[in-house]
């Protein structure tokens, strides 16, 4: 489930500066030659516009180390205990800056690889500059996991068809788009999603958009896993 509160996220974009040099585990960086990679547990760089986060928040994880070779290729290799709780969130992240009236698209592509075994989702993780609004849309997921709060029903909205969940994780509010089936690449029109949320459900109004997250959202990864990010665009207007 999406548990991860505010406290957490500002946690993680503070701790590069607050804990340089802390790691987790012992785990080495892939051997292929890459522009940048780290196993610190709040490992974080900027290339072309976006920033990676090694970003282990959860108890009980393991070790897990990022590489990127740019902003959108990008990957990580984790090993964390078979136990239940999300271990960590590697992303990359854009910065949007517009409210949803004023942005006149929004879209994303991906294309990942991603493992046959473990626990995790493949994820977009979507905030508001004030961090109450939380929206989650998830292209694939494998083993025991599931998004927070209850079923609102189906969805055929942005290119694909979702079954959406409202819920709250006692830190702000969290809306989930779960895809009806397992997608490795394909593309997103989010804008639509936004104003589905804003003007016919009226769960939020007319937010800013923040932090446009892109990752792999992991629960168990025993024994070491790999999961690759081999293309992505953000692009808006």
């Amino acid at each position: 489930m999406a548990t991860r509160t505010r406290s957490r996220l500002v946690m993680a974009l503070l701790a590069p500066a607050l804990a340089l040099g802390a790691t987790v585990g012992l785990a080495s960086a892939p051997a292929s030659a890459a522009v940048w990679s780290s196993c610190d547990q709040w490992g974080s760089t900027t290339l072309n516009g976006y920033t990676l986060y090694n970003d282990i928040w959860g108890s009980g994880a393991g070790t897990q180390c990022i590489w990127a070779n740019s902003g959108t290729n990008w990957g990580v290799t984790a090993d964390h205990p078979n136990t239940g709780g999300i271990k960590a969130y590697p992303n990359a992240k854009k910065v949007i800056g517009k409210s949803i009236t004023s942005l006149g698209s929004l879209k994303s592509s991906y294309n990942v690889t991603v493992p046959s075994s473990g626990a995790y989702n493949t994820s977009y993780d979507i905030w508001d500059t004030n961090y109450a609004y939380e929206i989650m849309l998830w292209v694939n997921k494998t083993g025991a996991v599931g998004p927070l709060g209850t079923s609102q029903g189906s969805l055929t909205l942005g290119g694909s068809t979702w079954t959406v969940y409202k819920g709250n994780n006692g830190s702000n509010d969290v809306f989930s788009f779960v895809r009806s089936s397992n997608s490795s690449s394909g593309t997103i029109d989010i804008l639509p999603i936004l104003k589905w949320i804003k003007d016919t459900k009226g769960w939020f109004g007319n937010v800013t958009i923040g932090d446009l997250q892109f990752g792999f959202e992991i629960t168990s990864s025993s024994g070491g896993l790999a999961f690759t990010t081999n293309s992505e665009s953000v692009t808006s207007s």
